[in-house]
C-alpha cells in the first residue's frame, strides 16, 4: 500500500463489493492481523496485495472475469487467497468437499465448470487421478509445492505486481459457490452475489455485536458456507480470524488456539461441544478470553447444552439456515440461552432454533401453501436479501427451491406466541407410522436424556404392518453403564406415546456423519430399504 493517498482512493470499487471493503481495510486497518495460522501472521494490506497479486497471475494464464475458481484443500491461509482474488477480479470462488469419493469430485468440478483448480497438499495425488476426466480444468495451482506440472501458488504471489488491479465488479456479480450437503441426493450449488453474501454478513454481524478486536477461531471447514459465513463477519468489521489447518476436529488444538490467540469467537457443530467438555475438564485450558460460543448445522440435543453452559457460562447462541439461505434464517441469541435458573416450561425454548433474524421474514406453510398458526406442524419458508441466487446451472430446480421470492426450506416446524421456531423434522425425513405422523426430532430428544446415549438418529423402516416402523440408531457413552435396547425402549415410553416409541433400536460405534457434523440419515436408511424387483 502507497504511504499517501487520496481520499478519492476509497472510491476505487463499488459499495456493495467485498473488493471495497478489503481495500479500505488495507488503508485503514494495514498493519492489524486478518489472519493467522500456525506461526503465519497476514495484515489487511498483506491479503490485499496477495489478492491482487493473484488477480494479475490468473490474467496473465488466460482467465477472465466469470470463470470459476475451484478450491480442494482442508483450511489453509491459502484458501482465503483464492477467495480474496476472485472478490477483487470478478471470479467465482467454488470450494469442494475433499472428504468426497473421486466420482463425486469429477462430476462436482464437472458441474462447476472451474477453469483452475487450486489444490492442497493432501489432495494432490486424488486430483492428478481425475485430471483426465476434468476437460474445463486449464490451469492447476497448489498451495504447496510444486507437485506434478501444477504450479505453485507462492510462484504466482511472487511473480506478479500488488498493484490494484483495476477490476469492474459490482454489487450483482457472482463470487461464490457452495454445494448442498448432498444428505439427500446428488449436490446442487447454491450461487451468490456480492450483494446476496454481504446481507448475510451484516445479519450475523448485526446479531453477534462484532467488533474490530475481536478475534475468531476457525474450525469448521471452509468448503462449506457454514463455516465460511463466520469467517467475513468478522474480517468486515476488522477483526481477526485464526485458521486451524486440521483435516478433523481436535479439541485440544482447538482450546490451546483459543488460550494462545486469546480468541473472543468460536463456531462449532454439536458433537464438537462435547469433545471439548471432555478435554477442558481433564486439562483446565485458560478460555477467559472467549465471549461467544455459536452452534449449527444440527439441532443441539438440550441435555449437552445445559452441560456446556454450566461449563462455559451463558455465551452460547444458535444459528439456524441452509446453504440455500445464506445461511442465517433465525437465531436463538445468548439473552435466550440464559434460562437454567427458570421453571422447566421457561426452558423449553432451547429447544427451539430462535426467532427470524433481522432482515429475514419467515413462514410455515401447510400442504396447501397457507400459513398455519401456533403450534401447527408445517414446512418453515423463508425470504431475504441473503438467500442464494440460483441453483447454478439448474434453473428448473431453482424455480422449484424459491417460488415468488420465498425460499421453501423442507424442513417442517412450528412456532409459538413468541415467534420462537422450533424444527420437528425434514420433511423428507417424517415417518409416518400407522397414519400418526412420527417427528424425529422428538424421538431423540428423548433419547438423549438417557444418560447413556452420546448420539442418535431416529428413521423410519418399512414394515408390513405400519407401513414404517419407528427405528433408533444409536451411540453409547464409554463410561455409561451397560444398557439394552429393552431398556432403551422401556425409557423412551416413560416420555412419549406408544406409537412415538423406537420399536427397534440398534448399537453402532459411531453415525455417519457429513463434514459440518449433521447425521447423515439417507445413508442409514439405505441399510433397511427393501429391495427393488428386478
Amino acid at each position: 500500500m502507497a504511504e499517501k493517498f487520496l481520499l478519492k482512493d476509497l472510491s476505487s470499487y463499488h459499495i456493495g463489493t467485498f473488493a471495497d471493503i478489503i481495500y479500505r481495510h488495507a488503508i485503514f486497518r494495514p498493519d492489524d492481523e486478518a489472519f493467522v495460522s500456525g506461526d503465519r501472521r497476514i495484515t489487511f494490506s498483506q491479503y490485499n496485495a496477495r489478492a491482487n497479486r493473484l488477480v494479475h497471475a490468473l490474467h496473465a494464464l488466460g482467465l477472465e472475469k466469470g470463470d470459476v475458481l475451484g478450491i480442494l484443500s482442508w483450511n489453509c491461509l491459502e484458501y482465503m487467497d483464492v477467495h480474496g482474488a476472485a472478490m477483487k477480479g470478478g471470479f467465482v470462488s467454488s470450494p469442494f468437499n475433499p472428504r468426497l469419493h473421486r466420482k463425486e469430485l469429477e462430476y462436482l468440478i464437472n458441474y462447476s465448470e472451474a477453469k483452475a483448480l487450486f489444490v492442497g497438499p493432501e489432495i494432490v495425488e486424488t486430483v492428478d487421478a481425475l485430471r483426465p476426466v476434468l476437460p474445463n480444468v486449464k490451469q492447476y495451482i497448489s498451495f504447496e509445492g510444486p507437485f506434478r506440472d501444477m504450479t505453485p501458488l507462492k510462484d504466482l504471489l511472487e511473480a506478479y505486481p500488488s498493484d490494484e488491479p483495476g477490476s469492474e465488479v459490482g454489487p450483482d456479480d457472482p463470487v461464490v459457490i457452495f454445494y448442498t450437503s448432498g444428505t439427500t441426493g446428488v449436490p446442487r450449488g447454491a450461487l451468490y452475489s456480492n450483494a446476496r453474501k454481504l446481507s448475510a454478513t451484516r445479519i450475523k454481524n448485526l446479531e453477534m455485536g462484532i467488533r474490530g478486536n475481536d478475534i475468531q477461531l476457525q474450525v469448521l471447514p471452509l468448503f462449506h458456507i457454514g463455516g465460511d459465513s463466520h469467517v467475513w463477519p468478522f474480517f468486515c468489521a476488522g477483526g481477526c480470524n485464526v485458521i486451524l489447518p486440521q483435516r478433523s476436529f481436535d479439541p485440544n488444538a482447538a482450546l490451546l488456539a483459543i488460550e494462545q490467540e486469546k480468541t473472543t469467537d468460536l463456531q462449532i457443530v454439536p458433537p464438537q461441544l462435547g469433545a471439548m467438555m471432555a478435554e477442558q475438564a481433564q486439562r483446565g485450558y485458560d478460555l477467559s478470553s472467549l465471549k461467544r460460543i455459536y452452534y449449527a448445522a444440527s439441532p443441539m440435543p438440550t441435555e449437552l447444552l445445559r452441560q456446556g453452559l454450566e461449563m462455559f457460562g451463558p455465551i452460547f447462541s444458535q444459528g439456524y439456515g441452509q446453504t440455500e439461505s445464506g445461511p442465517q434464517i433465525c437465531s436463538l441469541p445468548r439473552r435466550a440461552h440464559q434460562v437454567l435458573d427458570l421453571p422447566e416450561e421457561e426452558q423449553h425454548v432451547l429447544l427451539s432454533c430462535g426467532q427470524p433474524s433481522p432482515g429475514v421474514q419467515v413462514r410455515i406453510i401447510d400442504a396447501q401453501k397457507q400459513d398455519v398458526g401456533p403450534h401447527e406442524v408445517g414446512e418453515v419458508i423463508a425470504r431475504s436479501q441473503s438467500i442464494m441466487l440460483e441453483y447454478w446451472r439448474r434453473p428448473e430446480e431453482t424455480r422449484e427451491a424459491i417460488v415468488d421470492g420465498w425460499l421453501h426450506t423442507g424442513d417442517l416446524g412450528y412456532y409459538d406466541e413468541k415467534g420462537f421456531i422450533y424444527l420437528v423434522d425434514r420433511k423428507k425425513d417424517m415417518i409416518v407410522s400407522g397414519g400418526e405422523n412420527v417427528y424425529s426430532r422428538e424421538v431423540e430428544e428423548v433419547l438423549y436424556k438417557h444418560e447413556a446415549v452420546a448420539e442418535a438418529a431416529v428413521i423410519g423402516v418399512p414394515d408390513p404392518v405400519w407401513v414404517e416402523r419407528v427405528h433408533a440408531e444409536v451411540v453409547l457413552r464409554k463410561e455409561a453403564p451397560p444398557v439394552t435396547e429393552e431398556d432403551l425402549i422401556a425409557f423412551c415410553k416413560e416420555y412419549i406415546a406408544s406409537y412415538k416409541t423406537p420399536k427397534s433400536i440398534a448399537f453402532a460405534p459411531e453415525l455417519p456423519k457429513n463434514p459440518q457434523g449433521k447425521i447423515l440419515k439417507r445413508e442409514i436408511k439405505s441399510r433397511y430399504q427393501e429391495p427393488k424387483d428386478q
